[in-house]
Order: structure tokens, then sequence, then C-alpha cells
């Protein structure tokens, strides 16, 4: 059976919980087994593990990363995620500075509401001018 638009939008929440956890493990949960993430039209991660170690990397990259769901819209097994992830620019390299960013991802997901195929963006260049100067800089 196709989810319906509360199955989605509590899965979206919990997904979004996910994230706040730091659990790498748990962000891969919602996806199917050989589930893919596309980011800024990148090359695609296939697969539950890889899809950890991309949360993994943003956990290393923000120690104290959180995410919000800022919205979801839902057709039939589509839907459409907007959130806005906020942290500390926690790589060695790193400025230390804050980072507040908003994108989206486009969802295809099964019947049992997991991830089959997810494209998300967001605004590279912002990112990168506030992991130079911070979110005012």
């Amino acid at each position: 059976m196709v989810p319906t638009p509360a199955d989605i939008r509590a899965m979206a929440k919990q997904y979004t919980d996910a994230w706040s956890s730091h659990s790498p493990e748990a962000v891969a949960s919602f996806y199917e087994p050989d589930g893919r993430i596309t980011i800024n039209l990148g090359e695609p991660t296939i697969g539950r593990e890889a899809i950890a170690e991309v949360a993994q990397g943003f956990f290393n990259e923000f120690p104290d990363l959180v995410v919000y769901m800022d919205d979801i819209r839902t057709s039939a097994n589509r839907a459409i995620f907007c959130w806005t992830l906020e942290g500390t620019d926690g790589r060695p390299e790193g400025k230390g500075h804050a980072v507040r960013i908003s994108g989206w991802e486009a969802w295809t997901l099964s019947d049992n509401v997991r991830v089959i195929e997810s494209y998300g963006y967001f605004d590279a260049e912002e990112y990168e001018r506030q992991l130079e100067h911070g979110i005012s800089g």
C-alpha cells in the first residue's frame, strides 16, 4: 500500500531526529538496503553502509549538528523534505564558525516508508562561505 501523508510526516520527523542523534546507522536505517542519495548532482551514494559513512562525515564536521524539519510535502510515494542544518565547524583545519544552511531532499519512498531514492540540494557556495566566514560574516 502507498504510504499516507501522515506516515510520511512521521517518518520525516523520525529521520530528522536520527540526524540530530548523531547516529549514522540510525540515519541509514531510513533507506532501503539498496537505497541511494545524490547530493547537489554529485555521484550517488548507494546502500545503507555508504549512506552511514556520508552521515558520519557530517557528524565529524559538525560535532554539535542539529537538523530541523522545515516542511514536508507529499504525493503518493513521493515527498519533498525541507530541512535546516545548524552546527559549528569542528574540522581540524576548520575555523570553528557556526553554519546554518537550508536545503531539501526529493524522495521516492517504498510502501514501508523507506527511502528508495533521494535527491538532495543545498546552496554549496553559501555553505562554503559560512565555513570560511560564519553565518553573518
